[in-house]
């Protein structure tokens, strides 16, 4: 049922101006069926975000595939996730990187994500739950950084942790309607920023919940 929908989503996707071809055949090659709900498996290829749960969303095909084209990710670079939710977008970037480490502040999340990339046998993906804004200090430097979440403001903790001449991909915006990805370049002087594309991501949050069982 899901060749001919994942098709028409891949050319969907070329025709919106993804032109990576490395991004569209990882798009086709990541079962995305595997990563929503039972009740939303006929609805996996619709370009639309979906519920997962936990007041989490897993995001549109389109912002996924923008996303990760904007992060130009080379198969040798060490990458950054800031929200795992499905593992989604965690199995895309797994396929472009060496290694992928992955916060995400809701345990129940992290674990059925883990979950998910170990039947597809993606294993250079590393798990961690905490607080999504402190990053991940010990792991650091990283060469790419992605947020799957909209902070209020610009986490400057998370540009600590970029290599320099590395790239973050950040949603920011102080309300779901006003949102906006933004392309961090690190510099020796500080960063640069670049506006990417509208988007509607659930809000980035302090803290971590590692003892929730849903």
């Amino acid at each position: 049922m899901s060749g001919p929908a994942k098709q028409r989503l891949i050319g969907d996707l070329r025709r919106a101006g993804i032109l990576d071809e490395r991004v569209l055949a990882v798009m086709a090659a990541v079962p995305r069926e595997t990563f929503v709900p039972p009740t939303f498996a006929e609805r996996a290829y619709d370009n639309m975000a979906l519920p997962i749960g936990y007041g989490q969303t897993i995001s549109q095909p389109l912002v996924v595939a923008a996303m990760t084209q904007a992060l130009d990710v080379g198969e040798r670079m060490k990458v950054l996730e800031i929200g795992t939710g499905s593992g989604y977008q965690a199995a895309i970037l797994s396929r472009l990187c060496r290694r992928l480490y992955t916060v995400e502040r809701f345990k129940m999340l992290s674990k059925e994500a883990e979950r998910r990339l170990l039947d597809l046998r993606i294993h250079n993906v590393v798990f961690h739950v905490g607080d999504g804004t402190k990053g991940w200090t010990p792991q650091a430097p990283f060469d790419r950084i992605i947020v799957t979440a909209a902070a209020g403001e610009m986490p400057l903790a998370l540009i600590d942790q970029l290599a320099l001449g590395g790239v973050m991909l950040v949603p920011v915006g102080p309300d779901p309607v006003n949102q906006t990805v933004e392309r961090i370049v690190k510099t020796e002087d500080g960063y640069t920023r670049e506006e990417i594309m509208p988007v509607r991501f659930v809000p980035l949050v302090a803290g971590a919940l590692p003892s929730f069982e849903g």
